[in-house]
C-alpha cells in the first residue's frame, strides 16, 4: 500500500491487495486477495470487492457498492447510489464476478451488472445489464453478446501483432 493512501477502520484486506497513490477506502469496506486499486480512487464505507479484481484509477465507488471476483473497472468510472440525490434511502450497484466496466461508464443507483457482462466506455447505465450481454451508449443499451466481444478482442490483439 501507498502511505499516500488512507484506509479506514476496520477494513479488510485479503492476501496480496496492492493499493496505489492517493486512494481513500472508506470505513468497514472489504477487499479479497490479489486485489489492485488504483490511484486516486475512492472507495467509500461499507464497500464489498471479491478477489483478483483490478480497479483502474480516479473510480469512485459508493457505500453500497458490491464488485464480484476477477472484474475489471476502468479508469474514471462512476458509481453512484442514490436514484434522486440527496435522499436518505440509498441502493448501491452490484457488479457480479467477470464482468468488465470500461473507461469513463457512469452507473446509476440499484443496476446489476451480469455475470460476464460487457459495460462500453463513457455509457450511462440506467438499468440492469444481463449476464453475458455488452451494453453501451447513453442510455447503454444492448449491442451484442460476450462471446463476439471476446472474438472482436481476440482479433484485435491478431491485428496488433501483426502490425
Amino acid at each position: 500500500m501507498s502511505s499516500t493512501s488512507s484506509i479506514g477502520h476496520n477494513v479488510s484486506l485479503g492476501r496480496g491487495v496492492k493499493i496505489w497513490h492517493l486512494t481513500y477506502i472508506g470505513d468497514n469496506t472489504s477487499i479479497g486477495d490479489e486485489t489492485t486499486i488504483g490511484s486516486l480512487c475512492h472507495i467509500d464505507s461499507d464497500v464489498r470487492i471479491g478477489r483478483n479484481c483490478r480497479i483502474q484509477g480516479m473510480v469512485y465507488l459508493p457505500p453500497g457498492t458490491v464488485i464480484g471476483d476477477d472484474v475489471f473497472i476502468g479508469p474514471g468510472v462512476v458509481f453512484t447510489n442514490d436514484p434522486y440525490p440527496a435522499s436518505k434511502r440509498l441502493k448501491g450497484v452490484t457488479v457480479e464476478d467477470g464482468a468488465i466496466v470500461c473507461a469513463g461508464a457512469t452507473l446509476l443507483s440499484g443496476v446489476t451488472v451480469g455475470k460476464r457482462a460487457v459495460v462500453g466506455m463513457g455509457s450511462v447505465v440506467t438499468r440492469d445489464v444481463p449476464p453475458g450481454e455488452v451494453h453501451y451508449g447513453s442510455p447503454a443499451t444492448h449491442r451484442y453478446n460476450y462471446s463476439e466481444y471476446l472474438e472482436r478482442r481476440r482479433m484485435w490483439e491478431i491485428t496488433e501483432e501483426s502490425g
